[in-house]
């Protein structure tokens, strides 16, 4: 058989997939607008080709802000170059992706510090500014 003969499928480069993502991601920031309504898609559940997610990754670019946490593992924020549109990669403790999501949203909820740490870190703030019973003062009695 010569070469001519042999069907050839040429293969790489991205898919549709990425189109579509971004068609949904428009959608998801329409709605974040409209009606305050934030969004998510899971990467790692779309059938997605390093060349998907690389085309994807370059195709929303790179915003102002950029965090990274350490807890259980790292997880990386990033902003993209649309304002509302973050890329969240959650690694586990081998600095393997355990989960990939871009999230429609004004802040990742991942950064906003619950109510009842701030409390606790008031009150530790307050204790930290108490000046030390100095020794041989007798402190007042509570008042009940």
């Amino acid at each position: 058989m010569k070469l001519e003969h042999i069907p050839v499928r040429v293969t790489g480069g991205p898919s549709g997939l990425p189109d579509a993502i971004l068609m949904e991601i428009a959608e998801l920031l329409e709605r974040l607008v409209d009606e305050g309504i934030n969004g998510a898609i899971d990467l790692r559940s779309l059938p997605m080709s390093d060349e998907d997610r690389a085309c994807l990754e370059d195709r929303l670019g790179y915003g102002e802000v950029n965090a990274t946490l350490d807890v259980a593992g790292q997880t990386e924020i990033i902003e993209t170059a649309y304002p509302g549109v973050w890329w969240v990669r959650h690694l586990d403790g081998r600095g393997r992706v355990a989960a990939e999501q871009i999230v429609v949203t004004r802040v990742p909820d991942i950064l906003i510090s619950p109510p009842e740490d701030i409390r606790a870190a008031a009150a530790r703030l307050i204790a930290e500014m108490r000046p030390a019973a100095a020794p041989g003062k007798d402190e007042e009695a509570p008042h009940v």
